[in-house]
């Protein structure tokens, strides 16, 4: 995780522990190009289309699983924004 992008923590506060849970949309809206996630929040296309409907729970486990495909595309040489 890079600290120094505001966009990550923007209240300073870990995202998953805020209520509501905030959208992890940083408006860098493409699919990477095997179209498993977005390079820009790292979301999948069902994590995309159901956020509005997921509860804080659901919400809290996908900012988790996002933090793990983040550092996978950072070990594995994958885009990745700030």
């Amino acid at each position: 995780m890079n600290q120094d992008c505001p966009r990550e923590h923007p209240t300073g506060a870990e995202p998953e522990s805020q209520t509501p849970v905030p959208s992890p949309c940083n408006s860098v809206c493409r699919m990477a190009p095997d179209g498993a996630y977005c390079v820009g929040c790292f979301r999948t296309l069902d994590e995309i289309a159901g956020w509005a409907g997921f509860d804080d729970a659901r919400r809290r486990l996908v900012w988790r699983q996002l933090r793990q495909r983040k550092a996978q595309a950072g070990q594995s040489g994958g885009e990745q924004r700030c």
